[in-house]
């Protein structure tokens, strides 16, 4: 039987953004970057549609507060524990936790040319999925991701994921919880260090299937604030494109021993 209900709570509730679940990203979605051992990241998300539904309505802006930190205390292998808090998605503000969790190690770990590489899981919801009503939250997306600096074009990242298939549908409630992961991102050193770009994309025929674009500026070595436009690749979900704002603070354990 094709669940509909969960493409409506998908495309109506939730549509400005399954992917950002604090693990450390590009735009969207996971990064091979990993926080450094007791190193606490504060992330603050917003994400604005920039069209409103087919009745003219307004769609709620979605907010995201994510707390992420490493735990790993090795220079080759590094890993990062967090969750998020969101809203904005109707009645699942109910059950706003989302958990994540990376495994990565460093570019140039293992030698001169080995890439960089993370396996991880976000959005882990507090709700399990119910055949009955076809809620929950539990998204649970799994990646693995490599990555490689090209000097001086930039770095690439592919990666592969895949989720529950109950809650990532297409347009006809089918199951399409899996996709590609793809990245290009370089720091704009020609004009500012401070200065990051990257263009990203994330596959699947379901609401995490976008395409996102834009860049931050590092304020201060610990601070950062991004821009992105995000548009989603199945036109058949309707979901209208949306604009992410995003603050990032990094600092370092209280306690962390010098």
């Amino acid at each position: 039987m094709k669940k509909i209900a969960p493409i409506l709570i998908c495309g109506l509730l939730l549509l400005p953004s399954f992917a950002q679940a604090t693990a450390t990203t590009h735009i969207w979605g996971p990064s091979t970057d990993v926080q450094a051992y007791r190193v606490w990241h504060i992330t603050g998300d917003m994400y604005l549609p920039l069209e409103g539904d087919d009745n003219g309505g307004r769609i709620p802006t979605v907010t995201n507060i994510g707390l992420t930190v490493g735990v790993l205390p090795f220079k080759k292998v590094n890993a990062e524990i967090g969750f998020d808090h969101k809203s904005g998605y109707g009645y699942l503000d109910r059950y706003p936790v989302y958990l994540n969790l990376k495994v990565g190690v460093p570019e140039g770990a293992f030698g001169e040319y080995s890439p960089a590489a993370a396996v991880g899981v976000f959005d882990v919801g507090t709700k399990s999925y119910d055949e009955d009503t076809h809620i929950g939250t539990n998204y649970n997306v799994a990646y693995l991701k490599i990555a490689k600096t090209f000097n001086p074009a930039g770095r690439i990242s592919l990666g592969f994921f895949s989720g529950n298939k109950d809650l990532l549908l297409d347009e006809k409630g089918e199951a399409s919880e899996s996709g590609v992961l793809f990245a290009y991102e370089r720091t704009m050193t020609e004009i500012s260090d401070k200065l990051w770009l990257c263009a990203e994309y994330m596959g699947s025929e379901s609401a995490y299937a976008t395409f996102n674009f834009g860049g931050a500026w590092k304020f201060a070595e610990n601070v950062a604030l991004l821009a992105a436009y995000d548009t989603y690749l199945n036109s058949d979900l309707k979901l209208p494109d949306t604009f992410t704002m995003q603050v990032d603070i990094d600092f370092n354990c209280p306690f962390r021993k010098k």
